[in-house]
């Protein structure tokens, strides 16, 4: 039995294909930028960046310069933006290979310019401003030092100022005053750039859920991440566009077997049959990025029906409840997927352990291994 017969996630091409068409449909005339950090969340990084370029993506999206070389490495040669450093960071490498750098500071843009030195030519740079996530960009007071600094550098030949952006707090909820405020900081950040002599190829600002929900926030670009995906960036609040989850989480049936009524079940018995019942064995667990948070909260798809996981996630396995049903070792299981023939979502996993479908599909993986299909997109049934 090979890896893949145990457990594998399916990666579903066509569906980023469909999704990333169907976005920029939506964000035109706002160029895309499809978000492939973090190994493609969890769908692989070159694969995923392949797909997104096949459906017309101009941009691709990575938060290191590491991502972005393996984006080189894999071929790619289109512009690419990679927006997270430390200090003492090594530019040079990703000027070389023609990637799109970012500055937060006066600091970072002088390491910038020792990158350019290295490199033996000038680099591409964007400037990221905070207009209130309170995370990465310059702070307000500081923008006009950064771009005073970056102007200069531009005169001077280092590089041309490709871009200006910032990022949204809470646009997963459309009528949060942060939304309002952040975008007329974002606007006033803008002005300072342009009264400094800065003419950016591309502003801006919204991520997937901004790109769908607020169409003021689009401007010259939009970055697309989950919703490449086929998930939902604002559960409850996007309308359906038709987006198709690219990712399914499969699993053999190592075991099943009946238990009586007052049997506890995995690691504390943290669940206790009041009748009897039969369990059955599936072989992943934390290890391989199964939420442990998962244990008596979330459902698989076996033998024609969702099956409860009782107990505790392990960190190889899990059990879940048969309900007296006895399917055969070796049966297939689905720990979520599209959700068009009843099985979970990676949606309705995240709503049980309390986080986001990001962290669902990001953090799965461990042993399991990584397959890719080009299906396509059937109207009402991958839908």
């Amino acid at each position: 039995m090979s890896p893949a017969d145990r457990a594998e996630i399916v990666v579903d091409l066509a569906a980023i294909r469909h999704n990333v068409r169907l976005l920029r449909e939506l964000a035109a005339p706002a160029a895309m930028m499809t978000v492939v950090k973090a190994d493609g969340y969890g769908h692989g990084l070159a694969a995923v960046a392949r797909a997104a370029r096949e459906a017309g993506a101009e941009w691709l999206g990575v938060a290191t310069i590491d991502e972005a070389l393996a984006l080189r490495e894999a071929g790619d040669a289109g512009r690419v933006l990679c927006w997270l450093g430390v200090p003492g960071e090594d530019y040079a490498a990703a000027i070389a290979a023609d990637v799109d750098v970012c500055a937060y500071t006066v600091a970072e843009l002088v390491e910038i310019r020792a990158g350019v030195d290295a490199a033996g030519r000038p680099a591409r740079l964007q400037l990221k401003v905070d207009t209130g996530l309170s995370r990465g960009g310059a702070a307000t007071e500081n923008w006009p030092g950064v771009v005073e600094a970056a102007r200069a550098g531009e005169v001077a030949g280092a590089w041309t100022v490709t871009g200006i952006w910032s990022h949204f707090a809470c646009s997963d909820v459309p009528d949060h005053p942060a939304n309002d405020a952040q975008e007329k900081v974002f606007l006033d950040a803008l002005d300072v750039a342009e009264r400094a002599g800065l003419r950016p190829e591309v502003r801006h600002l919204a991520n997937s859920a901004a790109a769908i929900l607020r169409p003021s926030s689009r401007f010259d670009l939009v970055r697309c991440g989950i919703a490449t995906y086929g998930l939902d960036p604002a559960p409850g609040v996007t309308p359906d566009l038709g987006l198709v989850p690219a990712m399914t989480a499969r699993a053999t049936l190592s075991l099943a077997k009946p238990i009586s009524s007052g049997a506890g079940v995995s690691y504390g018995h943290t669940w206790v049959a009041d009748h009897d019942t039969t369990v059955g064995l599936v072989p992943v667990g934390y290890g391989d990025g199964v939420p442990r948070h998962a244990g008596n909260v979330a459902e698989v798809w076996l033998a024609g029906r969702r099956r409860p996981v009782r107990g505790r996630i392990c960190m190889d396995q899990f059990v879940v409840d048969l309900d007296g049903d006895h399917p055969d070792p070796g049966a297939g299981i689905v720990l979520f997927g599209t959700g068009a023939g009843g099985e979970p979502t990676a949606t309705e996993w995240a709503e049980a352990c309390g986080t986001i479908n990001y962290e669902i599909v990001t953090r799965i993986g461990g042993r399991m291994v990584r397959r890719y299909v080009d299906e396509g997109v059937t109207p009402g049934v991958n839908q």
